[in-house]
């Protein structure tokens, strides 16, 4: 089963940890449909809103190892199972 949702992701220390969060949103390139990027300079983070369709292991697999990298947070929402 394939879920539609969102995934925000907010990087503090945006020069070290990027790199580290495009090499995983890279990998998992397949599920994501769409992608908006923002430095927010005046807070010092950048703010990253995707578009994800895929099954609730591959999205959460995702979101598990965007998590994991220090100074990274990430929540989501996704629609029912179809």
């Amino acid at each position: 089963m394939r879920r539609l949702g969102v995934v925000g992701i907010v990087i503090e220390n945006r020069e070290r940890q990027a790199p580290k969060v495009n090499e995983i949103l890279t990998s998992y390139g397949d599920i994501i449909v769409g992608r908006l990027g923002l430095p927010y300079r005046e807070r010092g983070v950048s703010v990253i809103a995707l578009i994800v369709d895929g099954s609730n292991d591959r999205i959460g697999a995702l979101t598990g190892k965007l998590g994991m990298i220090e100074g990274v947070k990430v929540r989501y929402a996704l629609s029912k199972e179809r």
